[in-house]
Order: C-alpha cells, then sequence, then structure tokens
C-alpha cells in the first residue's frame, strides 16, 4: 500500500523527473505529458461547466425577488403562498438556456411541475448580484393606483389587440384573464392582482399559452405569483422521446443522430398518433380563435408529447402572432426573401422593385410540419401505407404560402394526411 502511494505521488508530483524514469522505465514522458493534459482539459471543463450553470441557473435570486414583492404587497397570485410562506414550490433542476430567462422542473403539492420567471433587471446589478433589485419600478408600473375595474379591462382590450389582432372573441379572453386575476375569488380585482397578470401578459410564451389553451396542445397553467407562473411537466420534449447530449451533437455525424433517433422513438402506430396531434395543431393556429399564428423554428427539439402520446408543444417561445412578424415585416428594407426572416425560419418574400418586405410567408406552418414529420412517419411505416404517405408529405411540403394558396388547398392538404394517418391507427389499442 505504501508502494502504491509512493508510485501515485510520484506520477503526479514528478513526472519529469529522472528519478521517476529511472524507477518506471516503461513510462514515458510524452505519456506523462497526456495525463497532465487530461487533468488540464478535465479542470477547465469542469470550471467551465459551473460557471455557465452559475450563470445559466439563478433559481435562488428569482424566488429572491419574487419573494420580496410578495412580501411589500406588490404582486400577488394563486402560488405566492406556497413559494415564499410555506415553502411547498420546490425548484429541482435547472433547465435554463437564458440567464435573463429562467426555467426549473420543480415539485408542487406532490406534483413535478415546470417553473418559469425572468430576472433581466437581477442581472443587471453586477456588483452585487445577490441584492434584490427594484424592478418592481421597472416592471410592476401598470396598471398605477386609481385605475378603475372598466379602465383595466379596456387597458387589456387594447393590448391584445395590438398583439393578437381585432378579433370578436376578445372580449371572451378579457373575463378568462380578469378571472384569472382574481386569484382569492372575492369578484374584485386588486392593485396586486392586477398588476401581475399585466406583467404575465407581457411575456410572449404566457399569452399565446391563454391564447392556444382549447385543444390542449399547450402546457396546462397550473399558477403564478407576479410574473413567475407554474405549468404542467411534459415528459417528453422531444418528439422522438431522447435527444443526443449537448456536448455530443457537434461530434457525430447526422447519420449516427438519425440511428439514435429511430433506435429511441416510440412505434410507428405511437408515432402517427403523436403527429395527428401536431397536424391539429397547425389547424388550430391557422386562422384560429384568437387570429393566425407562426412557427418560427420548426424543429423536433421543440414539440413533444405526453405518456398518452397527446402531442405538446414543448417551446411556446418559438410561436409568434401575426401580429408580431407584420410589426417586423413592416417597412423592412430587403434585397431578397432572406433579409424578411423573423425568428429561424418564419421568412416572408421580398418585393425586389420596391426593396421591401412583403407580408406573404415563403412557407406556411403545415410545409414545415411536413418537412419535419417526413423522416419521423416514413420510418418503420406500414408497408401498404408508405408510397401513399410519402407522395402526401411531398405534395405538403411543397405548399406556398401565399394567401391565394392557403386556404382550400392547405386544408385539404392537411385532412388528406390526417385522414390517412387516422384510419391507420383508429380501431386499435393506439387509437
Amino acid at each position: 500500500m505504501r508502494r502504491i502511494r509512493r508510485l501515485v505521488h510520484l506520477v503526479l508530483f514528478c513526472p519529469l523527473s529522472k528519478g521517476l524514469q529511472s524507477r518506471l522505465p516503461g513510462i514515458k514522458v510524452k505519456y506523462l505529458l497526456v495525463v497532465w493534459l487530461g487533468i488540464f482539459v478535465g479542470s477547465w471543463v469542469a470550471y467551465m461547466h459551473y460557471s455557465s450553470y452559475s450563470e445559466l441557473c439563478r433559481g435562488h435570486v428569482c424566488r429572491m425577488i419574487i419573494c420580496d414583492q410578495y412580501k411589500k404587497g406588490i404582486i400577488s397570485g394563486s402560488t405566492c403562498k406556497d413559494l415564499c410562506e410555506e415553502r411547498s414550490l420546490l425548484f429541482q433542476h435547472c433547465l435554463s438556456s437564458s440567464p435573463t430567462q429562467q426555467v426549473y422542473s420543480g415539485l408542487w403539492r406532490e406534483r413535478e411541475v415546470i417553473i418559469k420567471c425572468g430576472i433581466e433587471e437581477a442581472l443587471k446589478a453586477d456588483s452585487h448580484p445577490d441584492s434584490v433589485p427594484r424592478r418592481d419600478v421597472v416592471l410592476f408600473d401598470k396598471p398605477t393606483r386609481g385605475t378603475s375595474m372598466d379602465e383595466f379591462k379596456e387597458m387589456l382590450l387594447n393590448f391584445l389587440k395590438s398583439n393578437l389582432g381585432d378579433q370578436p372573441s376578445l372580449a371572451a379572453l378579457v373575463s378568462r384573464i380578469i378571472a384569472m386575476a382574481d386569484v382569492n375569488r372575492d369578484g374584485k380585482v386588486s392593485l396586486a392582482e392586477a398588476k401581475s397578470i399585466w406583467a404575465l401578459l407581457q411575456l410572449n410564451e404566457f399569452l399565446l399559452m391563454l391564447s392556444l389553451h382549447e385543444k390542449e396542445h399547450t402546457s396546462k397553467l397550473l399558477g403564478h405569483c407576479g410574473d413567475l407562473y407554474v405549468t404542467e411537466k411534459i415528459p417528453h420534449t422531444s418528439l422522438y422521446g431522447v435527444d443526443v447530449p449537448p456536448f455530443l451533437q457537434s461530434l457525430l455525424p447526422s447519420v449516427v443522430h438519425q440511428i439514435i433517433h429511430q433506435w429511441f422513438a416510440p412505434a410507428w402506430p405511437r408515432r402517427a398518433k403523436i403527429a395527428i396531434g401536431l397536424l391539429e395543431f397547425v389547424e388550430e393556429i391557422f386562422h384560429g380563435t384568437y387570429g393566425n399564428f407562426y412557427i418560427c423554428e420548426t424543429s423536433f427539439k421543440n414539440v413533444g408529447y405526453n405518456d398518452k402520446y397527446d402531442f405538446k408543444m414543448v417551446k411556446l417561445r418559438k410561436v409568434a402572432t401575426e401580429m408580431t412578424i407584420r410589426g417586423f415585416l413592416k417597412g423592412r428594407h430587403c434585397e431578397q426573401n432572406v433579409d424578411c426572416t423573423y425568428g429561424k425560419d418564419c421568412m416572408a418574400t421580398c418585393d425586389k422593385l420596391m426593396k421591401q418586405c412583403k407580408s406573404d410567408m415563403v412557407q406556411p406552418n403545415l410545409a414545415k410540419v411536413c418537412g419535419l414529420l417526413q423522416d419521423y412517419l416514413l420510418y418503420g411505416a406500414p408497408l401498404e401505407l408508405k408510397e401513399e404517405l410519402q407522395k402526401q408529405l411531398r405534395t405538403c411540403m411543397t405548399l406556398s404560402g401565399l394567401a391565394s394558396q392557403m386556404e382550400v388547398h392547405h386544408s385539404l392538404v392537411l385532412n388528406n394526411l390526417k385522414t390517412l394517418l387516422w384510419k391507420k391507427i383508429s380501431n386499435t389499442k393506439y387509437s
């Protein structure tokens, strides 16, 4: 044992000594350099991982800010007591991809949940990162004291019109927002309750969650406190059920990615059911109750499903309202179509004569989704179905975003594809 300790000491602390070389003739200096290089690289990776984690994951700051404002009476919400007094809303694993948008898996009332909140103002306090910033001055400034209930309803209606368009159904959405704001169910909305719901509505994802709740293709909202909100946890956050770890994604070729996805993907009938749900979501956001919406990053990482294989839109932040995109495109200078791109793939056409972006999308949601479903559905598809399925998916992928072609052709292609899949799995245990 003593000899082993001495050997380890020599390897770690005297790698270049002549004594070591004489005692261990089989070990060459170059191998020891590799060992030291491995230790250095490993230490550097560990340090970078810790640094990025501490920068991205600031759940304690999020809780501190929210609870400070709750105790001051600035904000209110259905989860405030559990978060700040009883401590029964627990932050568990950090899922944040941005320091300003904190995302955690958590536990609330013996249920797995997702907790989201923003701490942009907190991160500006670089000198005292753990101090409580006066974010209430910036974020929770509306409505002001003295605002009547009618005035607040008018505020909400005007806000929704500017973000969703002048839809006939907005009055019903205002009523739903008012009911959600009334946390204590006393038939009134206090200033703290009004400030909290107003701050939440400024978050694009929250607004979309309210607008697209009818067919349950989005996460169910469970509660809120200020601009922190809690949703149900979606068990499978990728279309394939599993994803390649980030540190391996750049190292492995695309063929290996494809093989891994095929190995871990659900059985074909399950995939067909998930695909039908995704197509229904596309149908829902095309001339839906609250206007048109566009998926602006079509990726298998942004869509998932629950344990019953019902489709769920995982990342609503990748969806934009028509009004948002119109505002982005209005008067925008362009030389080619790519200059008119909102998000990753919401590309509009460029009027090359006027050098300005038009409002017509190059590709509608359905064409992009069919491109995503091509590999997903064709692999392992029943032989008697495969040829017709491939034909319909190709037709779908060639759809144009021009308004003149959208109405009838879009609906026809979507319904044909849904019918083809549904006929195959209906009256089975997968339906």
